[in-house]
């Protein structure tokens, strides 16, 4: 039985000039983890704009990520939501709803503070055999 070898998906990720250490996504076997998104605009964290305007900037990025390894995002089998303020749920909830409006994949969500000044981030891990 010969072990497939984990695939780095996409360009390094450079911030401030900065390589991160850390990779977009990995494929290993037939899925796709994605790095936890936070929404960016000009190449720069979204610090302003509504919990919509943030979650659409997430899903589209990650939408881009996915396509980068062949996916799309009916194939996202779990999500994981990390939000600043539990006021913003809604929200961000019926964005959600319009990226996944079909079997929407399973997903956790939580309220904590998060290492960018921003409203929202997502995980995703993805399945689609190669």
């Amino acid at each position: 039985m010969s072990k497939s070898p984990k695939q780095v998906i996409g360009d390094p990720l450079i911030i401030g000039g900065r390589q991160l250490s850390l990779s977009r996504a990995i494929r290993a076997g037939g899925f796709v983890f994605l790095t936890g998104q936070v929404p960016f605009k000009d190449g720069a964290p979204m610090t302003t704009g509504s919990i919509e305007d943030q979650t659409r900037a997430v899903l589209d990025d990650i939408k881009d990520t996915l396509a980068m390894a062949g996916c799309e995002l009916a194939d996202v089998v779990k999500a994981m939501v990390w939000l600043t303020d539990r006021a913003d749920f809604a929200g961000f909830n019926a964005v959600y709803g319009e990226y996944f409006p079909h079997d929407p994949p399973a997903r956790s969500a939580v309220v904590n503070d998060l290492l960018v000044d921003v409203k929202v981030e997502v995980e995703v891990v993805a399945y689609r055999p190669q």
